[in-house]
């Protein structure tokens, strides 16, 4: 299927690793210019080299901290004087929850809230107000909003508030910019196979005497589809979305977890 892609410019933040690396990849793979940023300058110029090298069309890396707004500006400006500005914007630059041991609710500390919210909630928004003239100039463009499915569980109230923030984000803006060709969603990965997520397989396989694949069956038992999802299954559903052909989808959040058994959402 031709998702319509060629000659699209796209922004990844967070675009050097794991789920926003994977959508990089695949969006140039079908023909779009990408932008890959990241708090990394080198990291993001080398990823930005490989694609380029790899499927001939135009990548940039750009070093930005999504949560200082002077560098966010300054990203989109990069991506105005090189490529003309974004047609979609693909919000995805987070700091991971549950990294540690996770509070109950009355013990959440402030300070790990507000962080998570300036990156991921805040963050997103600071990269849609920066990029949005240039989809208005062409009366068409993409956001999608990377937020998780903390956002329909309790467990992490920090993760639950971050992500349920960035859908509420997503709606409003949608409905600002109804009329105007550009869409608004958010996808809700769970347990994701990314480079992070291997490397903690592995660790658990060794302490446990068990094998990988013995492990991930384990941590999938809730999930429909038998097995973690990959990066690069959550890019597929996000390269869908930030294509001319979601025409009917905009303002709602899709689970792209595996499926998750006994949850009803509607």
């Amino acid at each position: 299927m031709d998702l319509g892609l060629a000659g699209k410019v796209a922004v990844i933040t967070g675009g050097t690793r794991g789920i926003g690396l994977a959508t990089a990849r695949l969006l140039a793979a079908e023909g779009a210019d990408v932008v890959l940023v990241s708090r990394n300058a080198d990291e993001a110029a080398q990823v930005a080299e490989d694609i380029a090298s790899t499927t001939g069309r135009r990548a940039l890396g750009v070093a930005a901290n999504t949560t200082d707004d002077a560098a966010v500006a300054a990203m989109a400006a990069v991506v105005e004087r090189d490529l003309g500005g974004a047609h979609i914007l693909v919000n995805c630059a987070a700091d991971p929850a549950g990294q540690k041991a996770v509070p109950v609710p009355s013990e959440a500390e402030w300070a790990s809230l507000a962080s998570h919210m300036d990156t991921k909630v805040m963050g997103y928004l600071r990269c849609a107000r920066a990029l949005l003239p240039a989809m208005r100039r062409a009366g068409w463009g993409r956001i999608i909003n990377v937020s998780g499915l903390g956002a329909r569980r309790t467990g992490d109230v920090v993760g639950t508030i971050r992500d349920v923030a960035v859908v509420a984000l997503a709606k409003n803006l949608a409905d600002e910019l109804s009329g105007t060709g550009i869409a608004v969603t958010t996808v809700h990965p769970g347990m994701t196979r990314t480079e992070k997520v291997d490397a903690m397989l592995e660790a658990r396989a060794r302490a446990e005497v068990r094998t990988v694949g013995e492990v991930e069956a384990a941590m999938a038992q809730n999930v429909l589809m038998g097995r973690l999802p990959t990066a690069e299954d959550v890019a597929q559903v996000i390269a869908f979305l930030a294509s001319p052909l979601s025409v009917t989808i905009n303002g709602v959040a899709i689970d792209v977890g595996g499926g998750a058994r006994g949850s009803i959402n509607y």
